[in-house]
C-alpha cells in the first residue's frame, strides 16, 4: 500500500468535517503526486499537537518562516509508510521528544490552509500526541522558540486552527 492509498483510506474513514474531507480526495483523485510537496496544486500534510494532559499543557512550536505558534507539523516524504507515521515523525523530530503516541482514533481535525506559492494549499491532516510522563521538548533548527502553554494559553497565541485542534483533541480525551 502506498502512503496515497493510506491517506485514501484515513480520509475516507474520518467522519467529521464531510466537506473538506471530500475535498483532500477529490485533490488526491485528481493529482497523483498530491501527497508531496512538489505538487504545485497543493499538498497533504500531516500534523500533531502534542499535548501532557497530566499537567493539562500543550507544546507549540514557533515556526521559523511564518512567525506563528503552531502544533508540530510538515511535509509527507516517501519514506512515510502512513499519514500517522508521517504525523509522528514530525512531531518527534521538532519536539524532541521520544515516545510519543498518537491519540487513537485516527486525525483529529483537517484544516485546509493557504501557503505562498509556487504550491498553495496544505490539506493538513492533524494528529494528536501523547507526551510521555516527564518529557523533556528540545528545540530543532525548524522552530525560532518551543514551549508549553497551558490550555487556556493557548488562543492568546495561537491561530484559530490550533485553538480548534486544542478543542477536539480535549474532547476526545473527555470521551
Amino acid at each position: 500500500m502506498t502512503l496515497r492509498d493510506d491517506a485514501v483510506l484515513v480520509l475516507k474513514g474520518y467522519e467529521d468535517q464531510p466537506e473538506l474531507r471530500d475535498a483532500y480526495l477529490a485533490h488526491l483523485a485528481e493529482h497523483e503526486g498530491g501527497m508531496y510537496k512538489p505538487c504545485t496544486a497543493g499538498h497533504l500534510t500531516s500534523s500533531a499537537l502534542v499535548i501532557d494532559p497530566s499537567r493539562g499543557r500543550v507544546l507549540l512550536t514557533l515556526h521559523k518562516k511564518l512567525k506563528m505558534w503552531l502544533q508540530m507539523g510538515g511535509h509527507c516524504e516517501p519514506g512515510d509508510p502512513t499519514v500517522e507515521a508521517a504525523a509522528l515523525r514530525e512531531a518527534t523530530e521538532e519536539s524532541g521528544i521520544a515516545g510519543l503516541t498518537l491519540l487513537p482514533g485516527g486525525p483529529v481535525r483537517l484544516d485546509r490552509h493557504p501557503i505562498p506559492a509556487p504550491c498553495h494549499w496544505h490539506l493538513d491532516v492533524q494528529y494528536a500526541a501523547l507526551a510521555p510522563a516527564g518529557a523533556e521538548a528540545e528545540i530543532s533548527e525548524e522552530s525560532l522558540d518551543l514551549r508549553w502553554f497551558a490550555y487556556d494559553e493557548v488562543a492568546g497565541v495561537a491561530d484559530t486552527s490550533v485553538v480548534l485542534l486544542l478543542e477536539r483533541t480535549l474532547a476526545r480525551l473527555a470521551a
